[in-house]
């Protein structure tokens, strides 16, 4: 009886892995994968991945051949140019080209499909053209996903390294000093300063007046204010030849000294603006540094509101445009695929051309950041739908 009951618990024990197994095989999401989608996901990727190669690489033939002068007359390092460079350019480019890529990818496969009947065989077999657009989207959510994180977090960073390196290198011209420089750091906190360098992050006549009820409470001068750049906190500042002077009512009280470390909720980025500063930002960070501006009353951040929303527009312009490639090139027709290449060329770049007359629009002209963002999107959404609605027939 002990060995029976033994046998039996042994077994409950492999039924109940069993179940887990099962639960695990219900999470995984490979398993809604059928092979339909595995082979047209891999298809997709391969490609997409093959235009992103073959097309940079050409790009930086380019590249090197108009700025290899450059970089022997300003004696650049080959490590600086291979990993402060071009390891930079890559990512930068492929990711501002993306919409470009998704769409030859989709175009070139699809059409190869195509061409080989399969996409009659799969439809004859029974597959909707509804069902036959969910691989695609999987595929594009994917890219979409790397495009935001790639674009939002990791490619700001590296251009940074490229931007110094092109100040460094290839004489690029760059915004290091400010003049009379006056804003608003706190909610009645005014900041002055006479002559600001970013290059040693120091500020020369320095003052901050603290208003309360539109009166003057304190001021602050200091001839020479320096940024801590390697302090754990942000907004330190190292104050020489300082004075504070604190008015209470009828009464003044005046405090002076050689040195002081202070907190002021201002940097060096507020002081200073270079082009494409808004492109060294994480998305954090540009959210960030909106809100701070606009409680500021700042104007100046259309730039940057622009680039926040053009990230997160982009990204889903992978959707849009692989709608419009599947059914361009679904359809069997004499002739290659040549035609839809040219197509799909042709709106790739209507789209990154949207894309820069829209930002300019907002830039220039006052349009809403958010809108100007997604006008692109928005026009080629109906592009997509009166495609996807014709593409069955």
């Amino acid at each position: 009886m002990k060995e029976a009951f033994r046998k039996i618990k042994h077994w409950l024990r492999w039924l109940r892995w069993l179940k887990c197994l099962r639960c695990l095989r219900v999470l995984n999401p490979f398993s809604y994968l059928k092979r339909l989608d595995r082979y047209i996901i891999a298809k997709f990727i391969g490609t997409y991945i093959f235009s992103i190669i073959l097309i940079i690489s050409i790009s930086i033939v380019f590249d090197v051949n108009e700025n290899l002068a450059k970089f022997s007359t300003y004696n650049a390092p080959l490590k600086a140019i291979v990993f402060d460079y071009y390891a930079n350019f890559v990512p930068y480019f492929a990711n501002l080209f993306s919409p470009l890529f998704v769409f030859i990818a989709v175009i070139f496969f699809t059409s190869k499909l195509a061409g080989n009947s399969e996409i009659i065989a799969m439809l004859a077999a029974g597959v909707s053209f509804k069902r036959l657009l969910r691989p695609y989207m999987i595929s594009a959510a994917l890219i979409a996903a790397v495009n935001f994180y790639l674009g939002g977090y990791v490619i700001p960073k590296g251009n940074q390294v490229k931007m110094d390196f092109e100040a460094k290198y290839k004489n690029k011209e760059r915004n290091l000093s400010a003049n009379n420089v006056q804003l608003m750091v706190q909610p009645g906190v005014i900041a002055y300063l006479q002559q600001y360098d970013d290059v040693t992050k120091t500020g020369y006549g320095f003052s901050l007046d603290k208003f309360e009820n539109k009166k003057l409470v304190s001021h602050m001068t200091a001839s020479v204010i320096r940024y801590d750049s390697i302090s754990d906190s942000r907004y330190h500042w190292k104050a020489q030849s300082y004075k504070i002077r604190t008015l209470k009512g009828l009464r003044e009280e005046i405090e002076s000294g050689a040195v002081i470390d202070t907190l002021i909720q201002m940097e060096p980025m507020d002081l200073v603006f270079s082009k494409g500063q808004q492109e060294t930002l994480t998305s954090t960070e540009l959210s960030d540094y909106i809100s701070k501006q606009v409680e500021r009353g700042s104007v100046n951040v259309v730039q940057y509101e622009v680039e926040y929303h053009k990230r997160i527009a982009t990204s889903f312009a992978s959707f849009i445009l692989t709608m419009i490639g599947v059914s361009l090139s679904s359809r069997k027709r004499k002739g290659g695929m040549g035609m839809y290449l040219g197509i799909g060329l042709a709106l790739s770049f209507g789209y990154i051309l949207l894309q820069t007359i829209s930002a300019t629009f907002a830039i220039n002209a006052d349009t809403p950041a958010l809108l100007a963002a997604w006008i692109p999107n928005l026009l080629y959404v109906i592009i997509a739908y009166f495609c996807y609605r014709q593409a069955p027939n």
